[in-house]
């Protein structure tokens, strides 16, 4: 499967997100994995995955500069890899 950041994501229901000075860290129950968030903007992002119509326009909500879109971008994208964060309709089939 290949990211495309026109399309709805949602943070995987397997995944506990803990809050952290830093940003966050996300354990997925599932593949025992960890990531770590390192900053609170990407954090704001992967929370509201659900409620925004695509990935893009979720990083534009969050107030993210056009310069630095990419790199947030990329960020779901490593996400979305690890199964962190799954396509809106995988995760509503999974449900």
């Amino acid at each position: 499967m290949s990211f495309d950041p026109d399309q709805p994501y949602r943070l995987s229901e397997q995944v506990a997100v803990r809050p952290e000075p830093f940003g966050a860290l996300l354990y997925h129950f599932g593949t025992r994995k960890l990531s770590f968030l390192k900053d609170k903007t990407l954090l704001r992002i992967v929370e509201s995955l659900g409620s925004q119509p695509s990935a893009w326009v979720a990083v534009l909500a969050a107030g993210v500069e056009e310069d630095s879109v990419e790199q947030y971008l990329t960020a779901i994208r490593v996400l979305c890899d690890s199964k962190m964060v799954s396509p809106a309709d995988e995760v509503m089939a999974q449900t």
